[in-house]
């Protein structure tokens, strides 16, 4: 299993991360540890939560479940020293302050919840869900409009809360620091704040990415690259639209598609002649559909990180299977001419 340095945290972990959002509602705790155990055999010890999981759909009454199964296992097991723990501060969407904007004093409370319920002294990575100033991600870039942004507020708030960031690594109950559904402006201001404080810098962005979904190409990308930032992306499966098993219309029971029929406005009128294109390339290379979605996050040129998620130990029993599966360099080329004929296909 390959291992990389995120940022420059000194933090090493594999080139893949398990996310735990449907822990809690769709697949239960003991799935979830077993998820956990099945990882670390495969040599995954790096795993990402988030305050506001689980989802699909999210409530305030479940706010913090998920941290709190991973919380579970460690207390059972006394091995939190063998993961890498990556865990999300919701922002402006909170459903526990009201939406209030993040805050050092918002920060400081919250840091300390997530660090109660996983049931450790510090985070690894610590990140912020969603940016005050709002966010251009799950479908917003379509009518994206920054102009009401306050820059001198922004600005405040954000050397405000880089200061927090920073007692609180030196305090040693952080890590690293990364963002969430956050733009290059975004990276490149919060590095700012940093070089000027002494506070963390940003060490990941995790941002939505996957064969239908490519925002993050251009000027994040280009950020991440100068600014030494690791993509974690979110979705590599587009939400398992890439698995196929919603081809022809079918919605298996269980399945998120079945709780979300739109999952999130990823279901539109060019979506399925998109995936058909990217199955054909699997097919008739002999890909697995669902191991070259996850194994193509790998292969792109800014360093890129796949989420991958599996509501039941069966789902990730299939993912573990693909891990290493290579895509030869005419599937790449393939792949490159569909996302031309199919751009934005949500």
């Amino acid at each position: 299993m390959k291992r990389i340095e995120l940022g420059r945290s000194g933090i090493e972990v594999p080139n893949w991360c398990l996310g735990t959002m449907t822990w809690g509602r769709q697949t239960s705790e003991e799935d979830g540890h077993r998820q956990i155990d099945m990882a670390l055999d495969h040599g995954i010890d790096f795993l990402d939560t988030a305050e506001m999981y689980p989802v699909n759909p999210a409530k305030a009454e479940t706010v913090g479940d998920t941290e709190q199964i991973i919380g579970n296992w460690i207390r059972r097991t006394g091995r939190r020293d063998e993961l890498t723990i990556a865990t999300k501060m919701l922002g402006p969407s909170d459903m526990v302050r009201d939406g209030a904007p993040i805050t050092a004093a918002h920060l400081r409370e919250a840091l300390d919840g997530s660090l109660k319920r996983l049931g450790t002294d510090h985070l690894d990575v610590y990140q912020f869900h969603w940016p005050n100033r709002g966010s251009y991600h799950f479908r917003q870039n379509w009518t994206y409009d920054p102009t009401g942004q306050d820059p001198a507020g922004v600005s405040d708030n954000i050397d405000e809360v880089m200061s927090a960031l920073k007692d609180l690594q030196h305090q040693g109950k952080i890590r690293a620091f990364g963002l969430s559904n956050d733009t290059a402006w975004g990276i490149a201001r919060w590095c700012r704040a940093a070089e000027e404080a002494g506070g963390p810098r940003v060490t990941t962005i995790q941002n939505e990415y996957s064969l239908l979904c490519r925002l993050f190409d251009t000027d994040v990308a280009e950020a991440c690259h100068h600014e030494d930032v690791t993509l974690l992306a979110y979705s590599p499966l587009a939400c398992g639209l890439l698995s196929g098993k919603y081809q022809g219309g079918d919605v298996p029971e269980g399945s998120r598609r079945s709780i979300n029929d739109g999952l999130n406005g990823r279901v539109g009128p060019r979506t399925a002649a998109a995936i058909d294109a990217y199955l054909d390339i699997a097919r008739r290379h002999g890909l697995d559909p669902v191991h070259m979605a996850f194994a193509w996050v790998t292969t792109r040129p800014v360093l890129s990180i796949p989420i991958f998620g599996a509501t039941t130990t069966e789902q990730m029993e299939h993912a573990m299977a693909g891990l290493e599966t290579p895509i030869p360099q005419e599937a790449l080329d393939e792949i490159e001419a569909a996302h031309r004929a199919h751009p934005m296909p949500f």
